[in-house]
């Protein structure tokens, strides 16, 4: 079995054929975990995860739902699901955001989510993007553990991340860009799993089409290449590192 740890099977552009993706899914032996950016968003994706034997997080994604009034209770509820596996997409976006006050909205609401993680005792499926070292001192204050999904800094960052008791993930981009090889080279086989964001980061051969998480065959292949083993190899450690970080084993 291949986890791809991170992918928005809720999102409109799967609406017309998500039960092809999934049956796709299926027979690559492919399954994933379902990411909530909102309340409603969370809402689906725990209906995919039950309806599927998958996984789902539930969690306000730091610039996708500025309208949204983050609800302890609601989100609360909805993490005491046993397909909930994490709490987010959580983290900090400045990238989008340039004002100082947004930035600090985005950090209050960061710690929000670490409050609730702590209370349900489930991980933080992490978004960070050009504010690393924001969120490293976050995670480092409130000794949390957490998963960066789309990792996309350098080594130096990256080690002091996993040194925290975080992990990485890795999409399909670094199937076009040699940016991230040194990352990938270099992470510990227990500090990181393979994730396709999909429909976003569609990795070569498929660039110009919408992503699907069976897609996730194609960053295992690269990754191979990159560490100088097999696809194989590659696929049963990161299944193993994902069972273990998110708990999967009694929902398998």
């Amino acid at each position: 079995m291949i986890i791809d740890v991170h992918s928005h099977l809720n999102d409109s552009q799967f609406d017309s054929d998500r039960e092809d993706v999934i049956a796709r899914m299926k027979e690559a032996q492919v399954q994933t975990i379902t990411i909530g950016t909102g309340l409603e968003m969370s809402k689906k994706a725990i209906a995919i995860a039950e309806a599927n034997n998958m996984w789902a997080t539930v969690g306000q994604h730091p610039v996708d739902s500025p309208e949204e009034i983050f609800s302890e209770a609601m989100y609360l509820e909805l993490a005491k699901n046993s397909r909930v596996v994490a709490i987010g997409e959580c983290g900090l976006d400045y990238y989008w955001e340039k004002s100082e006050s947004g930035k600090t909205r985005q950090k209050e609401l960061f710690v929000k989510h670490i409050e609730l993680a702590r209370r349900v005792n489930k991980p933080l499926m992490l978004h960070v993007r050009n504010t690393y070292e924001d969120a490293y001192n976050i995670l480092r204050e409130h000794g949390v553990r957490g998963h960066i999904h789309f990792f996309a800094g350098e080594w130096n960052m990256a080690k002091r991340f996993i040194d925290l008791g975080c992990t990485l993930s890795f999409s399909g981009v670094i199937t076009f860009t040699n940016q991230y090889d040194e990352v990938v080279k270099n992470v510990p086989r227990d500090s990181y799993m393979i994730e396709t964001d999909a429909p976003h980061a569609t990795p070569t051969p498929y660039r110009g089409r919408r992503n699907e998480p069976t897609y996730v065959l194609e960053t295992i292949k690269h990754i191979a290449n990159l560490r100088g083993t097999t696809p194989e190899h590659i696929t049963e450690q990161t299944t193993a590192t994902a069972k273990q970080f998110f708990s999967l084993g009694l929902q398998i």
